[in-house]
């Protein structure tokens, strides 16, 4: 049995940077331990499997399919990047004629629209709350070591913990952090926190403004470091909205990749995530 792969950055117009991800649309659904094994193959961040809805679609007319994610470790509950990387496989690869394309997910049902140059994807908010510093001192140590840091939030629905560095840090201090993803790990072991999401206040007087920028770390699933997460914006969107009073941002994740997102935080609870997609490679793996 030969399955199509394909492997595409997101998040970004250029190869090799952005965050890969690797996408399999199937003809039927293949079982859990099966997926898994593929992903662990694939030891990318994600691999996203789609699959029909309605058994007389095809790729190309439908406009409904199931959508599921693994790590290299286990299946999570909500993937930006793959989504977004399954849209345009099927966009650019199976010529999809739907403006919209929607993944029935974990996480609800994701709708991605096509415009103009990328992506646009409709997903859940998660407001995260503020919490105690002494209540994560072990992985705030772990993560940003010695470095001040001006708020602690956390995400329950995602177990996203958010450590924002103060205005008066530079994006060196972020770009420079050096998270060991072993001690990272051992700083938490109760199942609370599934990923770390690290940020700062962008400078929108520089080209291009961002407004803020981020790194994002989940050992806890396989991934040291995820170049560009467009689930931990479901978390980031919804904060600096409020600091910066402001709906529509530019964010940026300054991992060694790097990646770009568009965000808009709607009235109705949902966040806009647009980006753009690059296939780096197509192929097939043999069952």
């Amino acid at each position: 049995m030969e399955i199509s792969v394909y492997m595409m950055d997101a998040f970004t117009n250029s190869p090799f940077k952005g965050n890969p991800a690797a996408v399999c649309p199937l003809l039927q659904e293949l079982n859990d331990d099966l997926y898994q094994k593929i992903a662990a193959e694939m030891n990318l961040s994600e691999t996203a499997f789609i699959t029909m809805i309605n058994p007389t679609d095809t790729f190309t007319s439908g406009s409904r399919f199931h959508l599921r994610w693994f790590t290299p470790t286990t299946e999570v509950d909500l993937c930006g990047h793959a989504t977004l990387a399954s849209a345009a496989v099927l966009f650019q690869h199976k010529t999809n004629v739907n403006p919209t394309v929607v993944f029935e997910t974990r996480s609800g049902a994701l709708a991605v629209t096509k415009k103009k140059e990328g992506y646009i994807m409709d997903f859940p908010v998660n407001p995260p709350t503020k919490e105690d510093h002494s209540d994560f001192k072990d992985i705030i140590k772990a993560t940003v070591g010695n470095h001040p840091v001006e708020e602690v939030f956390f995400s329950r629905h995602t177990k996203k913990l958010m450590i924002r560095l103060p205005d008066s840090c530079e994006r060196s201090v972020l770009t420079s952090l050096k998270v060991d993803p072993v001690a990272l790990l051992n700083s938490e072991s109760s199942g609370r926190v599934r990923g770390v999401i690290v940020t700062m206040k962008g400078s929108p007087d520089c080209k291009p403004g961002f407004d803020f920028c981020s790194r994002y770390f989940a050992p806890w699933v396989g991934v040291p470091e995820d170049p560009v997460c467009g689930s931990a914006h479901t978390v980031l969107g919804s904060y600096w909205s409020k600091i910066l009073g402001k709906k529509k941002m530019l964010a940026y994740q300054c991992s060694s990749r790097g990646g770009e997102l568009e965000l808009e935080v709607r009235d109705d609870g949902r966040i806009n995530i647009a980006g753009e997609a690059i296939t780096v490679l197509q192929g097939v793996i043999r069952l």
